[in-house]
């Protein structure tokens, strides 16, 4: 089938700025979608003209009406870069697309700060939760943050000042590549500017001799999480992170979150890496999503019930880990749910518990370990060693 919709990245340059193929296109079109800001810009009056529905999800079934026509998509800059290409191609053949880019926001910006693409972290928080970028805070890192509107900068720099960056620059530019450019600079401690609703975010993150040190690899300390006293401790976190091995876009499942540790720290430790947290008590899946809001993995998904009643239905998982030791029926509920070259990794502290992981190796093989923490902590006016229970661990992958 050859290509009948065509979405067109277009810049506060109009049509000016598009090539001569995209030009044509959106000239000839007879049918264009877009907001109103895309529709100024193209200044397109011999088509019929179509807003974005409402609500937005109703797109695909828009364009799917108007399969035949020469229809044409306008978004900001490229259609492919946290723009609304990627949604589209998720659901229309891409044999049916042509996409036609323009210079990305994420470039400009670049362009205007000097910095280069390959050394800092492109973001976006049009239409996701700002909390997000909390994790991509870092010494020395330099960010590229599509906004939400004219108050992200603000909430941003608080992020920044509560963790110790309060000096890091930021800028917030506006119109890029159009007569009415606009440039804002300031630092996090006293941002106080009033900016246009439609802009784009620099952060060039400088940190405090105090400033908070939350990397993205897992064994953040066990301090930064509301807890009541049950949870996978630091080292034995950052051991069962390893072994679940997260990867981008992946789902865990984490059955019996508690306070979500683990959850938290496998979406911190790769891109668009999701999560849904399993746990029957209120207080605690209260306490898995405060920590995920603080530690910027605000997306976790939090289910009440107990397994393995409550696997049915949940998205397939590419990894699945089992904190408070396993119990009938849920290996074999969560196994036969993940996903081929799936990781599943269960803890125990108990000698039933214990039990339970070695007749599964036994019968599965796999990897089984004992992992034993001691730290030194203070006994009166001298230090100690204090251990804390051992850990019987059990991973496997499937094959």
């Amino acid at each position: 089938m050859s290509a009948w919709l065509h979405i067109v990245g277009i810049g506060e340059d109009g049509l000016d700025g598009l090539v001569p193929a995209a030009r044509a296109v959106v000239e000839s079109a007879e049918v264009i979608i877009g907001g109103e800001r895309h529709h100024q810009l193209a200044g397109i009056h011999t088509a019929e003209r179509m807003k974005w529905p409402s609500p937005f999800d109703a797109l695909i079934s828009q364009l799917q009406t108007l399969r035949g026509k020469r229809v044409v998509v306008l978004a900001t800059g490229d259609p492919l870069w946290f723009s609304v290409g990627a949604r589209i191609g998720r659901s229309i053949d891409p044999a049916e697309i042509t996409y036609y880019p323009q210079i990305s926001a994420f470039q400009l910006a670049s362009a205007r700060m000097g910095w280069s693409m390959a050394d800092v972290e492109t973001l976006t928080v049009h239409g996701r939760p700002v909390e997000q970028i909390i994790a991509f805070i870092q010494p020395n890192q330099r960010l590229l943050i599509l906004t939400a509107g004219d108050q992200t900068p603000r909430q941003i720099a608080n992020f920044l000042a509560d963790r110790g960056f309060g000096a890091s620059k930021m800028t917030v530019l506006a119109a890029m590549g159009g007569e009415n450019e606009l440039r804002f600079d300031g630092m996090a401690a006293a941002w106080d500017h009033e900016v246009p609703a439609f802009n784009t975010l620099a952060v060039d993150c400088i940190a405090a001799p105090d400033a908070a040190l939350l990397p993205r690899v897992p064994g953040l300390p066990d301090e930064l999480f509301e807890h009541d006293g049950t949870m996978t401790k630091r080292e034995t976190r950052a051991v069962t992170i390893a072994k679940l091995m997260p990867m981008r876009g992946a789902l865990l499942w984490d059955i019996g979150t508690g306070c979500g540790s683990v959850a938290v720290e496998w979406m911190r430790a790769a891109r668009d890496a999701q999560a849904i947290g399993i746990e029957p008590r209120a207080d605690r899946r209260a306490m898995a999503a405060q920590n995920a809001l603080a530690l910027g993995t605000p997306k976790l998904e939090l289910v009440a019930g107990v397994a393995p009643e409550v696997l049915q239905g949940l998205a397939a998982p590419d990894a699945i880990f089992v904190g408070g030791g396993l119990t009938d029926g849920v290996f074999d509920a969560a196994w036969a749910a993940l996903k081929p070259l799936g990781r599943f990794v269960s803890n125990a502290v108990t000698l039933e518990s214990e039990a339970i992981l070695m007749e599964l190796h036994k019968k599965y093989g796999g990897e089984l370990v004992r992992l034993a923490v001691t730290r030194a902590e203070p006994v009166g006016p001298y230090r100690g060693w204090r251990p804390f229970m051992p850990v019987t661990q059990w991973s496997l992958i499937k094959r």
